[in-house]
């Protein structure tokens, strides 16, 4: 495949029902036991239920951890825990030629597929996006007739569909979990890849959930980022939000930080931002200006991306560069696009009391209402003062008078 521009070694998951013919498809990064078990979620999803005798595997390492003689098997704890989730039975193919026919139909699908609709090499964005449009490719082959059968794919699964056991009401947890610790420059080793996470939890181990196209990073039960999964080895994946904290103090390390290069890519860092950046920098010398554009980076994480665009936008052409300014500018965008209005708070006005002119004098027009008076609360009176005797030390004294034994 060519995901994203570049070359990517991926693996093609294929279940398929033995009457009707019907298989699901699914292309991940990796063959591992999170992607096994996400390619069966995805296809008891789009098949509807369970097939209740039992599904027919190769003797793969995501499900079985020692082949013994005839078909015994030692299975993994968390395929085990899967299986009894869904429900299903595993029947094991015979190792070698003597299972070759036992599993001819999926191998022969799986080939079949992949010749007629992953050849030329597909170019997509991502993986999901693959997946996306190969669910659409399945969809229209329900029309197509295997070794000409009088009836289609669609048709005898149309038979076979109601014979399914129903899907659980809660889908399995796929994700392995796993607890690595945040080192100084604030990423995470998953894999052999490496992830950014906020700068607070440097030094700290994080749980991670590994998915079969993502890495979840939790802060105990709330979700913190979520990271596309990498492919191969030695990759990294940085965002820029996770280093605004530490670039505040350390301004000049932005211009060629990683975390920059990435926003700049994906299309988060817009022209605008690199217009308000150098605008700020001229007026406010390299480093305040740097800092500035921080600020303004920091909006992104209670305001909408095109509403700070848009205040920053608006600043600019006004002539300024001050983040309190594109704040109160986005504000005044998510407002317009039907969002809360801008809270503004206006400064008090100060309270004049004027003495009153003698009766022979002209009635003074009366001053308009520029500020509301406050009556504070009053404060607590003093606790009243103790009227007690102060108490006699006599019995103390006697103390000092007192010499211990063996004294001279």
């Amino acid at each position: 495949m060519r995901v994203d521009g570049k070359p990517m070694a991926c693996q093609l998951f294929t279940l398929r029902l033995s009457y009707s013919g019907k298989a699901v498809h699914r292309v991940f990064s990796t063959s591992g036991q999170e992607a096994f078990m996400q390619g069966h979620v995805d296809a008891f999803r789009i098949l509807g239920g369970i097939p209740t005798r039992h599904i027919r595997y190769d003797n793969l390492k995501p499900a079985v951890s020692q082949v013994r003689f005839g078909r015994s098997r030692v299975e993994s704890q968390r395929w085990v825990a899967f299986r009894s989730h869904y429900g299903f039975d595993a029947f094991y193919c015979r190792p070698g030629v003597e299972g070759a026919h036992e599993k001819g139909g999926v191998e022969h699908e799986g080939g079949r597929f992949r010749r007629s609709h992953l050849v030329p090499v597909p170019e997509v964005d991502t993986l999901a996006e693959l997946n996306e449009k190969i669910e659409q490719i399945e969809m229209a082959e329900d029309v197509r007739h295997i070794d000409n059968r009088p009836t289609s794919v669609g048709f005898d699964f149309d038979y076979e569909a109601p014979l399914l056991a129903p899907l659980p009401f809660e889908e399995f947890d796929i994700g392995l979990t796993l607890t690595p610790k945040v080192d100084k420059t604030s990423r995470i080793t998953v894999r052999q890849n490496k992830y950014s996470v906020p700068a607070r939890f440097i030094g700290t181990n994080v749980r991670v959930s590994l998915r079969a196209d993502e890495v979840w990073v939790f802060e105990r039960n709330k979700l913190v980022v979520r990271h596309p999964r990498l492919a191969g080895r030695y990759g990294f994946r940085d965002l820029l939000d996770h280093y605004l904290e530490i670039l505040r103090h350390k301004p000049g390390a932005l211009e060629h930080s990683t975390g920059l290069a990435a926003a700049r890519e994906s299309g988060q860092f817009t022209d605008t931002h690199d217009a308000f950046w150098a605008a700020a920098r001229e007026s406010r010398g390299r480093s305040e200006g740097t800092r500035a554009l921080i600020e303004v980076l920091l909006l992104h994480r209670r305001l909408p991306d095109a509403a700070v665009v848009a205040g920053m936008k608006a600043v600019l052409e006004a002539g300024s560069v001050s983040p309190d300014l594109v704040a109160i500018e986005a504000r005044k965008a998510v407002a317009a696009a039907g969002g809360p209005p801008p809270v503004v708070i206006a400064p008090q006005a100060a309270v004049i009391t004027v003495a009153a002119k003698p009766d022979t004098a002209e009635p003074a027009e009366p001053e308009p209402e520029t500020a509301q008076v406050i009556t504070l609360p009053q404060r607590r009176s003093a606790p009243p003062l103790d009227s007690r005797p102060e108490p006699s030390l006599a019995a103390y004294g006697q103390l000092l008078s007192i010499q211990p034994k063996g004294s001279a």
